[in-house]
């Protein structure tokens, strides 16, 4: 499976080790930045990955900033992304199972490392439960084409 990840200066230090523990699990990873702790803006970050998964070039995404909402916020601006902020094993579970989530979006500062590991695990290895999901999904993806 092939990842795109990226944080912000506030999710930084964990992205670096949470990259490494994705390699080890067997995922193909693309760092798309930011490349040091220097402030910058989440939504430059969680654009690319956003339009990574949207576009297919990955099948999943990862963007870790302070809190992991603003990220959750801009990535789903894009159509057919849906980011969840997850802080807790079951939310991991159910964004996936029932959600489909593409995009898992952490807290680098207030969630730590190996509880962003547990949720990146839980996130990889969980399967969406079709069912009857799919059509809760498909009316998301009609919202997302309304224009006023």
């Amino acid at each position: 499976m092939k990842v795109a990840v990226a944080a912000d200066h506030g999710g930084f230090d964990q992205k670096q080790e949470l990259v490494q523990y994705m390699l080890d699990m067997g995922l193909e990873v693309e760092d798309m930045g930011a490349c040091n702790c220097d402030a910058v803006d989440y939504p430059d970050y969680a654009l690319p990955v956003a339009l990574a998964v949207a576009e297919g070039r990955v099948d999943r995404g990862v963007l870790v900033c302070g809190t992991g909402l603003g990220m959750a916020i801009a990535a789903n601006k894009i159509p057919g992304i849906r980011a969840t902020n997850v802080i807790t094993p079951g939310f991991a579970r159910l964004a996936r199972e029932h959600n489909n989530a593409n995009i898992l979006t952490l807290s680098g500062r207030h969630i730590d490392l190996e509880t962003n590991k547990e949720l990146v695990s839980i996130f990889f290895e969980t399967v969406f439960d079709e069912g009857h999901h799919i059509p809760r999904l498909e009316k998301i993806a009609k919202m997302e084409k309304l224009t006023f």
